[in-house]
């Protein structure tokens, strides 16, 4: 009897295996095309751990020691902290992408409204100011999104970190490479998209298309500056 069930135990595992190796393996290569290609073949092979899961963990194959098993479950870890950094870093770039954009747009269409605000009739002007009206909320939304999403991927980063010293501490070295790796691919890139974010801001600043009102009384008022003597613009 015990003979039979350690064959219907290992009969199990391995039907279990190959149902998660090819679930699992099939996700992996989906999301792998946002990482660089050099750490592939550690997303690979940290897949094939997902037959882990069909351990019960009051139960040890014989084959296996303890510190086996936990150096494999912990090689599962990092593969699931690695899909989950991969993933909000991705949402963080395309926030951080999509709210560039919307700053850029802005500056451009307030630079062309200055540029034309004499030759355009009320109504004209009208219909400008309320297309920059909507390009600032969308802007404001655009932040949130980042804000947001920035949250969850610090999330992901301390995650990933635990995951890797848990990883180097059970022996599983190739695992915990492969999380630091993917830490360094990730900061970089959104270090770079948030740099770009603060050019931005700096451009929307200097330009006042963020806090701009209309420019009739400001060009009225300008122009009846430039017909006062100097002289009488002094402060007492």
């Amino acid at each position: 009897m015990a003979a039979y069930r350690r064959k219907l135990l290992a009969a199990g595992l391995s039907c279990a295996s190959s149902f998660i190796n090819r679930s699992v393996c099939s996700q992996s290569r989906r999301r792998l095309t946002v990482l660089p290609a050099v750490l592939r073949k550690h997303w690979m092979t940290l897949s094939v751990t997902g037959a882990l899961c069909a351990v019960p963990f009051t139960q040890k194959p014989e084959s296996l020691s303890h510190e086996e098993l936990v150096r494999r479950a912990s090689s599962l870890v990092t593969d699931s902290t690695n899909t989950f950094l991969s993933q909000t870093t991705l949402a963080l770039l395309d926030s951080l992408t999509s709210y560039v954009k919307a700053i850029n747009s802005l500056v451009s269409l307030h630079k062309q409204y200055v540029d034309s605000i004499r030759k355009l009739s009320p109504a004209e002007e009208e219909a400008v100011w309320q297309v920059i009206l909507q390009q600032r909320h969308g802007i404001i939304q655009r932040q949130k999104d980042c804000q947001s999403f920035e949250s969850c991927w610090m999330t992901a980063i301390n995650l990933s970190e635990v995951a890797a010293e848990a990883a180097f501490n059970a022996g599983a070295d190739q695992a915990s490479v492969s999380v630091h790796a993917y830490l360094q691919v990730a900061q970089s890139q959104v270090k770079h998209a948030q740099t770009l974010a603060i050019e931005a801001e700096k451009e929307l600043k200097d330009s006042k298309a963020g806090d701009s009102k209309r420019l009739q009384n400001t060009l009225s008022t300008t122009e009846e500056d430039e017909d006062i003597p100097d002289a009488y613009l002094r402060e007492d």
